[in-house]
């Protein structure tokens, strides 16, 4: 096979085209800008462009596939020349559901969960020593890459409700047709593709309709929201399996699980994180797994990379990263750390940095999703906003939108820098959310600053 990238520096593309060169297939591919960690993984694997920039040479009429990425734009000459050759033209997604024809595919959706869940089905799966392919959004512990693909009998993927390519605008997990289908909840995101939350939700109608005859739809039936649109869309020729938050208990910061006659301790924590693992623990029973199996393999799984992922800690102090940036996430992360240490302060710093988050229209989404936080402080770049082309975001809209009381809103680095040195290490924790990076600011530095370096307040 050979096959050819139109974007082989995306996050998850370049991880695509390493997986299929480990197949044995010929893989070329181009792109404009290669950062890290892609410029130094293609180069391990022999797959980096000798130059930088498009080049429609690459595109000859024996390739067997071109892989577009989301990054390429219409005008692309690659694109073009492979459109006017009539070569088989495959958005990330449509590819990863031609490899997986012959497999049992499991596909992980909703607004919210996705990657932790899928995390945790791989992890439970490789403890039990099955062999499966997968694709997910996040570096995981005991994983080299985000995507496999082998000749294995079962597929897990992440299913995201982004649009696939730059000429393919649908979803991408509306082309991966699910045998095994968990949606976790549903909360309007990304509008600028969803401008309505009635168009938000139709995807998640589209989804359903695409599980496999015979299939089997495990669902967040706390979600009120995505109970009602399973509910307009029931089929006869699927089974459904509702989910919610599991029996537990928290004893000095750890916390039990229960599941039927069986328990177990878990290295997670949170509501939204216990409901993850219900999920994932219904999908593996699907494919086999025990109980007590499950349980087992699920002691020691820490969670995906910045998924309250713990920086540094002393006796009486944690401080966490999250990549929660979306209402729901902030809200089931903030909570999650407030149960489980009910008695400590929690200071709670959140960075608006996606288009929906800098959107003064969506400010009212995040009202109430602070509240649990004793001090909080919302931070957004003003090089962001021009970066994104939007325009400013006045504070007092922020502060309006999220309407919690004391919130400080920042815009300059060094003053959160110098605001976050002001808290004391003992008593308290820190909860760091944001996709993007603080303009710069170095949270791994700060944490450490934080916890050893200044005196006790």
């Amino acid at each position: 096979m050979k096959v050819h990238f139109i974007s082989i520096g995306g996050s998850v593309m370049h991880q695509l085209a390493i997986a299929l060169s480990k197949k044995g297939y010929q893989v070329t591919g181009t792109d404009d800008e290669i950062f890290e960690p892609a410029l130094s993984n293609l180069k391990d694997a022999g797959l980096l462009p000798e130059k930088i920039g498009w080049d429609d040479n690459k595109i000859q009429p024996d390739l067997d596939a071109v892989i577009l990425g989301m990054h390429a734009r219409l005008e692309n000459p690659e694109l073009l020349k492979a459109k006017g050759l009539g070569l088989n033209i495959y958005s990330f997604p449509e590819y990863i559901y031609k490899e997986s024809l012959h497999k049992k595919r499991v596909v992980v959706g909703g607004s919210h969960g996705k990657t932790t869940t899928t995390s945790m089905i791989m992890h439970v799966l490789k403890k039990q020593q099955l062999a499966f392919d997968y694709l997910v959004g996040a570096k995981l512990s005991g994983f080299e890459q985000s995507v496999n693909i082998t000749d294995a009998p079962v597929i897990v993927c992440e299913g995201d409700e982004y649009p696939a390519s730059a000429i393919e605008k649908k979803p991408k997990f509306h082309f991966l047709y699910p045998h095994i289908a968990i949606l976790t909840g549903i909360a309007w995101d990304h509008i600028n593709v969803f401008p309505t939350f009635d168009f938000y939700l139709e995807q998640f109608t589209i989804f359903i309709n695409r599980i496999e005859k015979g299939g089997l739809l495990i669902y967040n039936d706390s979600d009120q929201v995505l109970v009602e649109v399973v509910a307009k869309c029931k089929r006869e020729d699927i089974q459904y399996q509702p989910y919610h938050v599991p029996l537990f208990n928290i004893d000095n910061g750890i916390t039990t699980v229960q599941i039927g006659d069986y328990t177990g301790t878990l290295s997670v924590f949170g509501n939204h994180n216990l409901m993850n693992c219900l999920a994932a623990y219904y999908a593996c029973a699907a494919l086999g797994v025990t109980t007590q199996d499950f349980l087992n393999s699920m002691k020691d799984f820490t969670g995906a990379a910045k998924r309250l992922e713990l920086l540094e800690s002393n006796d009486s102090m944690c401080i966490y990263r999250d990549f929660a940036h979306a209402p729901s996430k902030v809200k089931a992360t903030v909570q999650a750390v407030k149960q489980q240490f009910p008695k400590r302060k929690l200071y709670g710093i959140l960075e608006l940095h996606t288009y929906s988050s800098l959107n003064v229209n969506f400010m009212n989404e995040y009202k109430g999703a602070l509240n649990e936080l004793d001090e909080s402080v919302v931070f957004y770049s003003k090089h962001a906003l021009e970066i994104k082309q939007m325009p400013d975001l006045p504070t007092e809209k922020v502060v309006e939108g999220f309407d919690k009381l004391g919130l400080i809103v920042m815009n300059d680095k060094a003053a959160l820098e110098k605001w976050l040195l002001t808290i004391p290490n003992h008593d308290v924790n820190i909860l760091f959310m944001s996709s993007g990076n603080y303009d710069g600011l170095n949270i791994n530095s700060l944490a450490k600053d934080i916890i050893y370096n200044h005196p006790e307040g």
